[in-house]
């Protein structure tokens, strides 16, 4: 799967400087519009370290209104959230009725980090793919709309970004040691996302590789994906505001 994603796609930064004003204004249109019509909409953000999860975080959310969504960055679990069941501290995160719950990381870290950091033994592992399933089944049972992002890039591109990372003091924080595992072992890290995004990928939480090699061009990739996706459950509900035609996916 991720072996087909070209990751040579780029876009200039004069054209994403163009198309990215009008992508911000139709989102922002259908994030009021989904509020107005109690759909709750939930996007995760998993991929490599150093993918640029957190920049396209940042423009996606830059122009909506602060009252309608909520960023939730995701960490290894604390001493007492290990006290319950692993997925409680993931539906503490669900969001209201018409809001939006970005996720930096998710409960994918379960069958990824935890699984070859070896924090969740097999059977754990296995066991939450089962618990995944049913937990996105029951979500979009109850009307969420589930948007899923792999930010991807090549293990000789993460390299570069470490180092420039690592060269500037105020930024060399952000290459966590689980980051630097995940770099040294990244041909293990690759079979365990290939396994996770094949036993994941469905109809209704479906998988969008985004080659991240080019951050603009992967930032409009996942502006025109949410945008799809928010206009399909509004026009099934007969409520898509404005008869301005869908935008097209810049296809990873």
């Amino acid at each position: 799967m991720l072996e087909q994603v070209r990751l040579d796609q780029s876009v200039p930064k004069e054209e994403y400087q163009h198309r990215l004003p009008e992508l911000q204004d139709r989102l922002y249109t259908l994030a009021h519009a989904m509020f107005r019509a109690r759909q709750p909409v939930i996007v995760v953000f998993e991929g490599w370290a150093a993918a640029g999860k957190g920049g396209a975080i940042r423009v996606l959310t830059e122009r909506l209104d602060a009252r309608g969504f909520r960023v939730a960055p995701i960490s290894p679990p604390r001493t007492f959230e290990m006290h319950y069941p692993w997925l409680w501290r993931f539906w503490l995160k669900l969001p209201a009725y018409g809001q939006m719950a970005i996720f930096d990381g998710s409960w994918y870290r379960r069958v990824l980090i935890e699984r070859m950091t070896g924090q969740a033994r097999k059977r754990e592992w296995e066991q939450a793919y089962y618990d995944i399933a049913e937990f996105e089944t029951q979500l979009a049972n109850d009307g969420v709309v589930i948007v899923k992002f792999w930010l991807h890039l090549s293990r000789k591109e993460q390299t570069k970004r470490f180092k420039k990372l690592r060269k500037n003091e105020l930024t060399a924080w952000q290459v966590s040691d689980e980051d630097a595992i995940q770099h040294k072992h990244y041909a293990k890290y690759l079979a365990a996302a290939e396994d996770m995004l094949a036993r994941t990928d469905t109809a209704h939480a479906p998988w969008t590789l985004v080659a991240s090699t080019n951050r603009y061009h992967a930032r409009l990739v996942v502006y025109e994906t949410l945008i799809r996706a928010l206009e399909a459950r509004l026009s099934a509900l007969d409520l898509l505001p404005d008869a301005q035609p869908p935008v097209e996916v810049v296809h990873a």
